[in-house]
């Protein structure tokens, strides 16, 4: 438990959450890239793509997806770890700590939806 009292260390931790939401998405961008890129190799280049890369590039892109999903799963269950250890005089009166929270699961159950739509619409 902290015994610093000060709400910095909230926001601290909501900080370093937010920077692991904007990686999971970066990640799940990415990742939608990868996937997509065997599609436009095959769409400007038909005759010089192979089945293979196509292959590699969707599975390679669904992989990243699904890291940026489980990234934002893991670090929301370890903002709430953070939380449990927080004193009542570390949260300012009012605030809702848990929207950080929402958002990143949101983001991961979006990103496992992709990966299903993705999957479902592969050629």
């Amino acid at each position: 438990m902290s015994d610093l009292n000060d709400p910095r260390v909230l926001f601290a931790a909501e900080r370093t959450l937010l920077a692991w939401n904007r990686t999971s998405l970066a990640l799940i961008a990415f990742g939608f890239l990868v996937e997509r890129a065997g599609l436009l190799l095959n769409a400007i280049a038909p005759s010089q793509a192979h089945a293979a890369s196509m292959v590699l590039t969707f599975w390679l892109g669904l992989a990243f997806i699904a890291l940026g999903a489980l990234s934002a799963v893991y670090s929301s269950r370890q903002y709430a770890a953070v939380l449990k250890t927080l004193s009542p005089d570390e949260f300012p009166e009012g605030y809702e700590a848990r929207w950080g929270m929402l958002v990143n699961v949101v983001v991961a159950i979006l990103g496992v939806g992709l990966i299903v739509v993705l999957y479902i619409a592969r050629p």
